[in-house]
């Protein structure tokens, strides 16, 4: 029997069978398992990262925001109670969940949290957390590259799909314990192991990630590229998701379908030269531009000033660069200094690089 979604992203009744006596009946196991996945641990050293950012003296916005984006359980978390928060939902990017939040709530999430460390044992789960969390930024990892290079513009969302993409996986293995080989990634493909949980056990993960997404109100889209991202047939976020997925896998090791791969490849707008630059590389770290993640308070001359200071221009030639006084310049670059804290033209530079803002 295959499980589907209704149009609420609700598991239907011909799932809740009768039970036998004295044993829960299927729609409270799913619900426990739903409200697992909802208390599953962050790495303690994500959680103080999050708490160092949210509590320094200059706030750093785009910190806290990258600290939240490294932990699957964080991400989970801050974007459910944002979603909570706002009227209207339908937050699915992590800026926007702590600007709606502000940094004393995600500080307040944090500290609540449960946690693990790196060497401790799973803490009851069936899939070890840190397993959990190095996969998923693996597949952050090689989506944010597909993004780049196929220029999709929606990259806060992207990061969010790319990170919960498995969280449907939590699920089923606390329906089902002991079934070691949906989670089989060393000999099973990706669509293996789905087709396995599709017909041993009438679900499947990317189902229930679905599922999952909509009940925390994050947008219909992220939710549908979280359930579609083993069908043969994704296109956009999906495929992307996809894609990364399938690169993670073999940038770890694990079983792949090349011809799969190159078909979903084919179907997100990445070309086969592409795909095998991003093969190749992916293992090996690579400094890119980084994501804007923080409002930029500078104006566009601001910015300019700063751009050409970078470059190692004078005060003088920025002044001829920009047809402006010497003294225009410097109030332009007084103006940056009290904007974000800078103490001299270095720190102003190092900052806007550090914060994506040139």
């Amino acid at each position: 029997m295959s499980t589907k979604s209704d149009s609420n992203g609700k598991v239907p009744k011909a799932d809740a069978q009768p039970s036998r006596a004295g044993a829960p009946a299927p729609g409270a196991r799913l619900a426990a398992a739903f409200e697992a996945v909802e208390k599953f641990p962050a790495l303690i050293e994500s959680r103080a990262r999050v708490m160092k950012a949210a509590t320094a003296e200059t706030s750093r916005i785009g910190e806290l925001v990258e600290a939240v984006e490294a932990d699957v359980a964080l991400t989970i978390s801050v974007l459910r109670f944002a979603n909570r928060a706002s009227s209207s939902g339908g937050i699915g990017g992590i800026p926007a969940a702590i600007e709606t939040l502000k940094p004393s709530g995600v500080l307040a999430i944090a500290g609540t949290s449960p946690v693990f460390d790196f060497f401790e044992p799973n803490g009851g789960w069936e899939m070890r957390p840190e397993q959990v969390r190095v996969h998923a930024l693996a597949t952050q990892q090689a989506a944010d590259r597909i993004g780049r290079a196929i220029g999709w513009t929606e990259r806060d969302e992207l990061v969010v799909a790319a990170l919960l993409h498995d969280i449907g996986r939590l699920v089923v293995s606390k329906l089902h314990p002991g079934r070691r080989t949906y989670f089989d990634t060393t000999s099973r493909t990706p669509e293996q192991r789905i087709r396995e949980e599709r017909d041993q056990l009438g679900i499947d993960h990317a189902l229930v990630g679905g599922v999952l997404a909509r009940r925390w109100n994050v947008p219909q889209r992220i939710a549908v590229a979280i359930e579609r991202h083993h069908a043969e047939d994704a296109d956009g976020l999906a495929a992307i998701v996809a894609t990364a997925d399938m690169v993670a896998h073999y940038a770890q090791g694990e079983a792949v379908t090349p011809e799969r791969l190159r078909a979903m490849a084919q179907r997100c707008g990445l070309g086969p030269e592409q795909l095998r630059e991003l093969l190749y590389e992916l293992p090996y770290p690579r400094d890119e531009g980084r994501r804007v993640t923080e409002p930029c308070p500078l104006s566009a001359r601001e910015l300019d000033v700063l751009r050409f200071l970078s470059e190692g221009m004078v005060y003088k030639q920025i002044a001829g660069e920009m047809q402006l006084s010497v003294s225009t310049i410097r109030t332009h670059l007084h103006n940056v200094y009290g904007k974000i804290g800078a103490v001299d033209r270095a720190q102003a530079v190092l900052t806007a690089r550090d914060r994506g803002w040139i």
